[in-house]
């Protein structure tokens, strides 16, 4: 301090801490003096010394006044040093940046001009220290005072000018700073954030698109903001980075994909397009990265099919149909469970759309790759089952189709007919107000003769007889009046004549004994009219209810349908 009192004046120094700015500002200027003179004679000594005094008497000092000259002071020591300055800065810079986060807001204020004045002279040597600047600056762009904020500003846009110029610059020493900031939810601050983004990606020799999954989440964090002019710099932004993904020969799409995906499920509308659409091209683009990430991304879509805002809906059904035409291998990392345990997951979404296109996935897959599909059929197959009584009908024959196709060999096929059964017993509304559909739905998928012999065999031996009579029942009104079993009809009726008739005949007739009013109408299609016969005398034995004589009425009103037309006549003859 010796050195340094050597070389200024106690008047000057009274000076550089006065209330009055004018004076401080004089005084600033005989520093600058001096500090050229001492440069110009080599003597970095004093001058250090002088910066020293600056700093530990001014910068640090309790008095407001004197901190604020020590910052002018320092600046024009800089000045002074000009090209000599940089061999100083480890002196100069630390207690300007301490002061952005002094208590008093014109000190704030001076500190930005005194930096702004030391960038203008130092340039591109002050770029060690970008990370500190760029930290400070970024919680000034958030200050009270609106001077402050406006001062650092005016340095945010010098220290951007330097940067891009400067070859010194480490992005990758800036990243993890970055990252960190970009969840922060103050306006200007993201305004900033976006800003310096955007200036880095402008910048040739600054690799953005590299770093992107890293300030990526921020970004779309951002599209939610209740700023309308944040929303859109952060959109602007994306589609900038989007651009550039389509023109780069090299992208990690798999860090991006988890990103989106999350967004995807985002509350808000204009995250959940701009996610979905950045999935789209994803798709397109990705190729062979993605595979390992083809189930997160289909849970992603499968919700948006059903989305409210139509233009979400029409890229996720596009994006769908994309990713469904990709025929990956399991061998190149394709993880057929994790692809089913999505479907699985979605068949249980209110919205009918995504239940549909779920089952529409289980069916390629079924229909791609059946022995790894069957693999993992216990995890799907009571889902499967419960969606046969989805209040949808176009879902209930999907599903369908997909029992089917799992039943074409015979262990799946008596496991499905043992499950329908089973499930029937249990649940009474659903052959009330399905069971007609998915037989005859699974009459044409799996050969009629073929499910009715298996339900046959089965209600053949069921306990509970209240059942196994409605169970027949609504079989026997199928079998007699869908135009699906014509052929099955046309066969019973040459029973008496044909061998595969009659086998068929006598494998229906040991369930159909469950009900009076079943088996006489079997033996009428039959044309066993003798055997009806014997049966209709033997009804004089049973109990004469309620459930009896609604039988009976179903019975007479069967034989005036087209399909006994046949009886009548010949009764005629």
């Amino acid at each position: 301090m010796a050195d340094a009192l050597n070389v200024i004046s106690t008047s000057l120094l009274r000076n550089l801490s006065d209330k009055l700015y004018e004076k401080r500002k004089n005084a600033a200027l005989e520093i600058e003096g001096i500090v050229r003179q001492l440069a110009a004679a080599g003597d970095h000594d004093k001058i250090t010394a002088v910066i020293n005094l600056l700093t530990t008497e001014f910068t640090y000092s309790p008095q407001a006044n004197h901190r604020k000259g020590g910052l002018i002071g320092l600046a024009a020591a800089t000045v002074g040093l000009s090209t000599e300055a940089a061999q100083h800065l480890e002196q100069i810079v630390p207690p300007v940046l301490n002061s952005f986060s002094d208590q008093d807001s014109r000190v704030r204020y001076y500190a930005c001009e005194a930096l702004y004045n030391i960038a203008k002279v130092v340039r591109g040597d002050f770029i060690i220290f970008f990370n500190q600047i760029f930290d400070a600056l970024c919680k000034l762009s958030a200050d009270s005072d609106a001077n402050v904020q406006s001062a650092a500003h005016l340095l945010d846009r010098l220290v951007k000018d330097i940067v891009t110029e400067s070859d010194q610059f480490s992005i990758e020493e800036f990243i993890p700073l970055l990252r960190e900031r970009m969840n922060v939810l103050n306006p200007f601050v993201r305004q900033f954030l976006v800003g310096w983004i955007t200036v880095l990606d402008s910048v040739p020799d600054i690799d953005m698109l590299g770093f992107l999954p890293d300030f990526l989440d921020g970004l779309f964090n951002m599209l939610s903001d209740s700023s309308h002019e944040i929303r859109q710099q952060a959109d602007s932004a994306l589609s900038e980075f989007l651009q550039e993904i389509k023109n780069s020969p090299s992208v990690d799409y798999g860090r991006m994909a988890e990103i989106l995906v999350q967004r995807a499920d985002s509350p808000d509308e204009f995250t959940r397009l701009t996610a979905i659409t950045w999935i789209n091209e994803f798709v397109k683009l990705g190729g062979d990265q993605l595979v390992p990430y083809y189930a997160d991304i289909l849970g992603a879509i499968l919700p948006c099919i059903s989305d409210k805002e139509e233009k979400i809906r029409v890229v996720a059904r596009e994006t769908n149909e994309e990713l469904r035409a990709i025929k990956a291998d399991p061998a190149e990392g394709f993880d057929v469970e994790a692809i089913l345990s999505i479907a699985r997951r979605q068949l249980s979404s209110e919205w009918e759309a995504t239940r549909i296109e779920a089952l529409q996935w289980i069916s390629t897959l079924l229909n791609r790759h059946r022995p790894e599909v069957l693999c993992y059929l216990n995890d799907i197959f009571d889902t499967l089952l419960k969606a046969l009584s989805d209040k949808s009908d176009e879902v209930v024959l999907l599903v369908l189709e997909i029992h089917a196709c799992i039943a074409k060999d015979q262990l799946h096929f008596r496991q499905l007919v043992v499950f329908l059964v089973h499930n029937f017993r249990v649940d009474n509304t659903l052959l009330e107000k399905r069971g007609a559909l998915i037989i005859r739905r699974l009459c044409v998928l799996l050969d009629a003769e073929r499910v009715y012999r298996e339900l046959s065999m089965i209600l053949e031996g069921e306990a509970d007889l209240d059942f196994a009579s409605t169970m027949v029942q609504a079989l026997n009104l199928i079998l007699l009046t869908s135009s699906e079993l014509a052929g099955l009809r046309d066969l019973l009726k040459q029973s008496l004549t044909n061998a595969t008739g009659k086998d068929l005949f006598v494998s229906l007739y040991a369930s159909w004994c469950h009900s009076p009013m079943a088996i006489i109408s079997l033996c009428l299609l039959a044309q066993a009219y003798q055997h009806a016969s014997a049966v209709i005398r033997s009804l004089g034995e049973e109990d004469i209810n309620v459930k009896f004589l609604v039988q009976l009425d179903k019975l007479i009103r069967l034989l005036e349908t087209p399909i006994f037309a046949y009886l009548r006549l010949q009764v005629r003859q």
